[in-house]
């Protein structure tokens, strides 16, 4: 598996210094940069990013300080958390923090349809209809769903997929490095 850090700016080389979830939370914050959504994901063209956090909370505060006073393409971030999913509002980019595969896969089969960047860590991510599967040990390991991506209208750029270990293209997942 290969470093994504070497394109996704806000992020230095040296992760080693960096606690796991910061690192997370700034590729979370960069997708905004690299994932394009359909127009009718926003009510309209000042709405913020929402970004939400399904389960139990891994990053505290390190949310608020890594979105604090940050835009991209014109627009703020707004960070919410919720124990399930009927307690959250739509979403632009959810982390599913789940546990339990069966929480996980009921969350996404709910979500499916909607224009939202599913992200998470658990192994079977992608499998289970997840857009972004990450891990952050020394280095960060990306996997994508371009499948779901594709299905919910939403448009990776090529530098993400060129940095992913593997992409699930037409139910096959392909290693890419």
């Amino acid at each position: 598996m290969i470093t994504c850090l070497l394109v996704l700016p806000g992020i230095g080389a040296s992760q080693d210094r960096k606690h796991p979830n910061e690192v997370e939370a700034a590729f979370l914050r960069n997708f905004a940069h690299y994932v394009e959504w359909p127009s009718h994901a926003f009510a309209d063209d000042r709405s913020s990013w929402v970004i939400g956090i399904l389960g139990d909370d891994p990053f505290g505060d390190i949310m608020e300080t890594t979105f604090s006073n940050r835009t991209e393409k014109g627009r703020a971030f707004k960070v919410l958390r919720a124990d399930s999913l009927d307690e959250m509002p739509d979403c632009h980019i959810v982390f599913i923090a789940y546990k339990s595969a069966g929480r996980r896969r009921w969350a996404l089969d709910q979500i499916k349809n909607k224009p939202v960047l599913t992200v998470g860590d658990a192994p079977e991510f992608l499998r289970e209809g997840g857009i972004i599967q990450f891990n952050v040990d020394d280095r960060v390991h990306m996997n994508i769903n371009l499948d779901q991506a594709r299905a919910v209208a939403l448009t990776i750029q090529t530098k993400m997929l060129e940095v992913s270990s593997g992409i699930l293209e037409h139910g096959v997942i392909r290693k890419v490095r």
